[in-house]
């Protein structure tokens, strides 16, 4: 046989393959539609939610804590903190850590990370849901208050995923939740700056989970969410229309785009 050959008998076989899981993708998702996957178990996992004080981090809080979970929660103010705690303690939850925490500073993330680590152990669910909204228009919001709402929004996902990520692969277990808006999904007049940290939180997260996927961390779940105006509960956001997301894992996998940076060297500066 020749080369040529072997090497159309190959690439037809991939295609064959590509083919058969693409459809069975689609049948499970139409299938799921129809009944619903079982609900994940978290009683005994360690639950890690940022911005626990109030909202909607207090309300999460108050979930985990119903279905068995050990609670930390983080939050820059320490009264509302703790009162989140108690709460939750109420609610059921029998092991509960409320550590302050500025998220918008890189230092004290990675510190009180550690602490935690050594207090508790390796979290196993990543809720980063801590966020400020200035609610300026652009030109009339300060410097400040716009690198304030990038650091909380988006750059504390970056630190938090450096600590807590790696004992998540070395377990080959774990969840990375990432709380974005639907102000992530579309721009809104008045909220350009919010709009780009959730944008941000929305493509980092989704870059990870594709990451992730390439580098065969089976274990290692992802859920983003896009809520919209919550009040007094949780409801799903904004919804899309495409294909199902193992389709399009299947068809980046086919495709070769998972790993086009594999050969990356960047330019080359000139001598």
């Amino acid at each position: 046989m020749s080369p040529n050959m072997s090497s159309n008998l190959e690439s037809a076989k991939e295609l064959l393959v590509f083919l058969g899981k693409s459809l069975f993708s689609i049948l499970e998702a139409i299938v799921f539609k129809v009944i619903p996957q079982p609900r994940k178990n978290v009683a005994g996992e360690i639950v890690l939610i940022t911005g626990a004080g109030s909202g909607l981090g207090r309300l999460l809080a108050l979930q985990f804590a119903r279905l068995g979970s050990v609670l930390i929660l983080w939050d820059l103010n320490q009264e509302a903190n703790e009162e989140t705690r108690q709460m939750a303690q109420e609610a059921g939850a029998t092991r509960v850590h409320a550590y302050v925490c500025d998220c918008s500073r890189k230092e004290e993330v990675y510190r009180v990370a550690d602490q935690v680590k050594k207090e508790v152990g390796d979290v196993s669910i990543l809720i980063n849901n801590a966020g400020i909204v200035t609610g300026r228009k652009f030109l009339e919001c300060p410097d400040e208050l716009m690198e304030k709402s990038l650091d909380v929004n988006f750059k504390a996902h970056l630190w938090t995923y450096k600590a807590f990520l790696p004992a998540m692969i070395t377990n080959n277990h774990g969840h990375l939740v990432c709380i974005s808006s639907s102000a992530g999904l579309v721009g809104v007049n008045g909220l350009a700056d919010y709009c780009a940290s959730k944008f941000a939180a929305f493509g980092f997260a989704e870059a990870m989970f594709v990451e992730t996927y390439a580098q065969k961390q089976k274990g290692i779940k992802t859920t983003i969410v896009c809520p919209f105006f919550i009040k007094t509960g949780m409801f799903e956001g904004c919804s899309t229309n495409f294909l199902p997301i193992k389709t399009g894992m299947l068809i980046g996998d086919y495709l070769g785009i998972f790993h086009v940076m594999d050969g990356f060297t960047g330019q080359k500066k000139k001598t």
